[in-house]
């Protein structure tokens, strides 16, 4: 009798054990350095002004970069792209030296931040930004000083960062 139930023990732990998910282990944002190609751009992404992204892939060691937010943004929104991310992060602008030097370690999880949108600023590669901030409080001061509306990543709507954008030329390029 005593043998049978530790073979049934035994039987029922190894089914728990197999029925177990593998836990993903959301990584941790890496710093920004002089290596960093924009996904879509492949441009040094240290070359570019205004707030960053990175995106991280489930076994993937090293994160997706994005000269601006609004690219990272639309990366989990196009249906081509890889829906496997287990991590995005934003540079926190509550914390950015300047527009010019948003930094290269103050991320921010970008389901914890807010974003403004339709601002008077554009971001790095010239295109309407996504402006990602730590604090709500932050984001409402610089929607205050520069227009736009406050909002959470899942709130971004998906015309904002996938409609084309129309860049004019200067009128000295087009003579």
């Amino acid at each position: 009798m005593m043998k049978k139930l530790l073979v049934a023990f035994g039987v029922a732990l190894l089914l728990t054990a197999c029925q177990e998910k593998e836990e993903i282990i959301k990584p941790k944002a890496m710093e920004l350095s002089e290596e960093a190609a924009g996904f879509y751009c492949q441009m040094t992404v240290l070359e570019h002004e205004g707030p960053k992204a990175q995106i991280h892939l489930a076994g993937s060691p090293f994160p997706l970069w994005f000269s601006q937010v609004r690219d990272a943004v639309a990366f989990t929104r196009l249906p081509e792209e890889s829906k496997d991310y287990v991590a995005i992060y934003v540079n926190d602008m509550d914390r950015a030296e300047s527009w010019e030097q948003p930094g290269n370690d103050n991320w921010v999880d970008a389901d914890l931040a807010f974003f403004v949108i339709g601002s008077s600023k554009n971001g790095g590669m010239g295109a309407p930004e996504v402006i990602p901030f730590g604090t709500k409080e932050g984001a409402e001061r610089f929607s205050s000083a520069h227009g736009g509306k406050v909002l959470r990543f899942s709130e971004v709507p998906d015309e904002y960062v996938l409609k084309p954008v129309d860049f004019k030329l200067s009128d000295t390029l087009s003579e």
